[in-house]
């Protein structure tokens, strides 16, 4: 193993430099792990554009590696041990508070950069904290006795298990927060990788009718989500969403709406809305639009909508992707449609971003791909 780490640094808005870094020492409950895939969602492109701070950050928060130095605590804690591929959730809790007693580890204030400004949460802490390796857009990444991980079945290949974190927020998303089961209606809003990932997680719940909904630059994608086990698909530019939802229903609307739109501003929420069932249906949200004038709050009373948020994955939304990966029921190959190196981070994070490719649903960035 090389003294030093080659890594993508986020030095300034929409720009990055390969650093390089010392490897850092690895305490008794610590490890280090080898990464393999770091995988790349829309949260990127916008940290990448906007950062929240002006600190060197070393992106990437879906990632996959395999341990290559496990102290003996950490082995003890975690069960795993040099050699083992597994895929570390990008938070890290503090395990006393009481989100963490409740296995509610992603809303602990230890890791929640938004409000603590030393927190720790791979591909959003400063390079400058102490390990500095904090992401995935590098060779190595630290471990504490804190990181949470999944063991990756051997039947699953490492770029493969590189979409576990957006088809683990399907499942959240879908199940948990929206309630999607058995005979369920649905309607999917925004055909990316979390749009399909949710496919894939109400087909796999029973839902009766899966409706995914997109534009005309989506069509590869759309195609996608009829293979994943989408019922019906609509192409917003070209029919009326509405009229086609109710049409697909019989005129009730559907029992459940999941925004999974990017940079559509308030109409999806505005459809959601009116495509939901007469009383008591559910809408989950991502809640990017910072602010809503004319919200209509009276219709949302009036048919006792339910609004849920869209906020990241638990410890068994991960699990049931794993084992979704490794039972091969769904082709989920397909959406790992692009890779890059380390030296193209930049490039990756665009991709992502629209800027190059239409048919990007998702990226995997390699670290050791191309280097000496």
């Amino acid at each position: 193993m090389a003294d030093d780490v080659l890594a993508a640094v986020r030095v300034a808005p929409g720009r990055t430099e390969l650093q390089h870094f010392a490897l850092p020492r690895v305490p008794a409950d610590g490890a280090l792990l080898r990464v393999e895939v770091a995988g790349i969602c829309g949260t990127d492109v916008k940290m990448y554009a906007n950062p929240p701070f002006t600190d060197p950050v070393i992106m990437g928060h879906e990632n996959v590696g395999v341990i290559v130095d496990a102290g003996p605590d950490f082995v003890r804690r975690h069960g795993v041990c040099d050699g083992d591929r597994v895929f570390v959730e990008h938070y890290v809790g503090c395990y006393h508070c009481e989100w963490c007693h409740a296995g509610e580890y992603r809303h602990c204030e230890n890791t929640d950069w938004r409000t603590n400004p030393d927190a720790r949460r791979y591909g959003y802490t400063s390079a400058a904290n102490e390990h500095q390796l904090w992401g995935g857009f590098a060779q190595y990444m630290f471990l504490p006795w804190n990181a949470v991980l999944h063991r990756i079945p051997d039947g699953v290949s490492a770029q493969l298990a590189g979409i576990v974190t957006p088809l683990s927020n399907g499942i959240e998303w879908a199940l948990n927060a929206g309630g999607v089961g058995y005979d369920s209606t649905v309607l999917i809003q925004g055909p990316g990788q979390q749009g399909l990932s949710q496919v894939v997680a109400c087909a796999q719940a029973g839902a009766s009718t899966i409706i995914v909904t997109g534009t005309t630059r989506d069509a590869a994608r759309l195609e996608l989500a009829r293979e994943l086990g989408a019922d019906h698909v609509v192409d917003v530019r070209t029919e009326d969403p509405l009229t086609a939802v109710r049409d697909l229903t019989g005129g009730r609307g559907v029992d459940v709406v999941l925004d999974c739109t990017a940079g559509a501003g308030t109409a999806p929420v505005l459809l959601g809305v009116d495509a939901l069932k007469r009383r008591e249906g559910v809408m989950v949200v991502q809640g990017e639009v910072a602010a809503f004038p004319d919200f209509p709050l009276k219709k949302v009373t009036e048919k006792a909508i339910t609004i849920r948020s869209a906020r990241g994955h638990g410890y068994r939304a991960c699990e049931l992707a794993v084992a979704q990966l490794a039972s091969g029921r769904f082709p989920l190959e397909r959406l790992a449609t692009h890779s890059f190196g380390l030296d193209e981070t930049d490039r990756a994070i665009r991709a992502v971003g629209g800027e190059l490719d239409e048919d990007v649903v998702h990226v995997s960035l390699l670290p050791w791909a191309g280097v000496a």
